[in-house]
């Protein structure tokens, strides 16, 4: 499988007692496949996966296939902690009709590049599809190191990386070491970096809501090589990013700026709590000037 543009790790929407927004829900599917993005996760970080029962999950996994319909690729999350529960999910996402797996580390056990490998190994023998790996040690706690990625190198089901450590250093090892892994970038405020460095892909978020600047820049930087383009596009981005990554409040601002396009999130699972009304007036004036500068470079609508 070749990953080929912005894939959007889907939010959940919840009513105000957290049962599952079905009607949102659709209305989110639809949103992001009319505005071209190039394909869906389900069970994502995004997706608050780690809030779900193992039937929620796999709930999640046979609506989203339905509403989907085949209209984009649908990718699955497996993350777990224990691999058996992840070979679990890796299962049900074949059955369910998945194209590919979102496969990462498992989080608190703290294993070793090897114990990684074994992992990731275990999830592909359990439902040989495309696999993209998760490397994202601010939430894991460690790397997918070079032991790690030559073990799995060898298997050509891991065909992509998204990469969130935000070390531009291991982005040129990526890059210059481990070609036969594509890069996706997972690191929002590097995507010009990545983009430069030959990624064709990115697992961006904020695409929920702002699904047309993000396919812009993937368009300027990755189709149209102008990063002239994608630089201006990059730098109006770059506020939201800030708020975005650097406020401790990155699943709430995705479900609320979801809900300024009309479709009703709801509120995060606990522990997390909603946005206080200060949060949402500086989220929603980022996001229209986002919007507006994006507009402007592109002389496309928002």
């Amino acid at each position: 499988m070749q990953f080929e543009g912005i894939y959007t790790p889907i939010v959940t929407p919840y009513h105000d007692d957290f049962s599952l927004n079905e009607s949102a829900l659709a209305q989110t599917v639809d949103h992001l496949v009319n505005a071209g993005v190039h394909g869906i996760i389900v069970a994502g970080s995004t997706g608050e996966y780690y809030a779900q029962t193992t039937e929620e999950r796999l709930e999640m996994m046979t609506r989203c296939a339905a509403l989907i319909d085949g209209r984009v690729p649908m990718i699955v999350g497996t993350g777990a902690i224990r691999t058996e529960d992840s070979i679990l999910y890796a299962r049900a996402a074949k059955d369910a009709g998945a194209a590919a797996l979102l496969v990462a580390t498992p989080p608190y056990a703290y294993p070793t590049g090897r114990e990684i490998a074994l992992h990731a190994l275990a999830v592909d023998r359990a439902a040989n599809l495309p696999v993209m790996l998760y490397n994202y040690p601010g939430r894991m706690s460690v790397n997918m190191d070079e032991d790690c990625l030559d073990r799995l190198g060898r298997s050509p089901n891991f065909c992509a990386i998204k990469e969130s450590s935000g070390d531009v250093n291991r982005l040129h090892m990526l890059a210059r070491d481990y070609p036969h892994i594509a890069l996706s970038c997972g690191m929002d405020d590097q995507a010009l970096e990545f983009f430069a460095w030959g990624a064709r892909s990115w697992v961006c978020a904020g695409s929920n809501f702002a699904p047309e600047g993000h396919i812009a820049l993937y368009q300027a930087c990755a189709v149209e090589g102008d990063f002239t383009k994608g630089r201006a596009i990059m730098s109006a981005m770059l506020p939201l990013m800030r708020v975005l990554e650097q406020g401790g409040k990155f699943v709430q601002c995705i479900k609320y700026g979801l809900t300024l396009r009309g479709i009703d999130a709801g509120p995060p699972r606990k522990p997390l709590q909603p946005l206080n009304k200060d949060d949402k007036r500086e989220l929603a004036e980022v996001i229209r000037t986002m919007n507006t500068a994006i507009s402007n470079i592109t002389g496309a609508t928002q």
